[in-house]
């Protein structure tokens, strides 16, 4: 994959979160590249998960580099918005 630095995208995560796992194996076969934060971990990371969520910490959340944010979203979904 020919990416930019545009396509790059924080998932924010715990490791007991099912969604996050899935995503994160979906990602891989696809050939994504992502950072991971475990908000369990960094506590500031949790609050940015929650000003993405209405005050939710809702993961796996998705910040992109542009600052725009998605919630549990689909593998096409990530690539859409990464514009693959």
């Amino acid at each position: 994959m020919t990416e930019s630095a545009s396509g790059t995208f924080t998932m924010y995560s715990t490791p007991w979160c099912g969604y996050c796992h899935r995503l994160k194996s979906q990602l891989k076969r696809e050939g994504i590249e992502f950072d991971e934060v475990d908000i369990e971990q960094q506590p500031d990371a949790a609050q940015i998960v929650e000003q993405a969520n209405g005050g939710n910490q809702t993961v796996p959340t998705l910040v992109f580099a542009d600052g725009t944010a998605l919630t549990n979203p689909s593998v096409a979904q990530v690539k859409a918005q990464l514009g693959l």
